[in-house]
């Protein structure tokens, strides 16, 4: 079985607490998500979504969730970095009747006993009527 197949079915077999920091079990918060069964209503919900996909190791939920214009032809997670908390810093737009959104947040990871963050302002837009991450905001 290939690295992404692993990863994916990990992903698929997650049943504690959801990633995203929100507190909910994850087959009923980001898991409905991934699974396709709903979309993220704001644009805070895709980051945290997104969030606990790099977690439980999901590329397809990432690609799906990004923009076409700006989205990579594949995506390959790393295996050795373990996402351990997300922080939310701050949020402009992205809410139920908004179009764009940007996201300011702080992700904990750890690559073998290494800590590290990333730090990001995140721009989202509504494509086909769905919250999908742009990219990056380098303002």
């Amino acid at each position: 079985m290939a690295k992404r197949d692993k990863r994916t079915a990990r992903a698929a077999e997650v049943t504690g607490t959801c990633p995203c920091g929100q507190g909910l079990p994850y087959p009923d918060c980001c898991g409905r998500l991934h699974r396709g069964e709903a979309d993220a209503p704001t644009a805070e919900a895709l980051m945290r979504s997104r969030y606990a996909a790099f977690a439980v190791g999901d590329p397809d939920y990432l690609l799906r969730s990004w923009h076409s214009r700006t989205r990579p032809p594949r995506l390959q997670l790393d295996p050795a970095q373990r996402w351990t908390r997300l922080e939310v810093l701050g949020t402009d737009g992205g809410g139920l009747f908004d179009s764009t959104g940007t996201v300011e947040f702080r992700a904990h990871y750890r690559e073998g006993r290494e800590p590290g963050t990333v730090t990001e302002r995140s721009r989202f837009v509504r494509e086909d009527g769905r919250w999908v991450y742009l990219d990056d905001d380098p303002g």
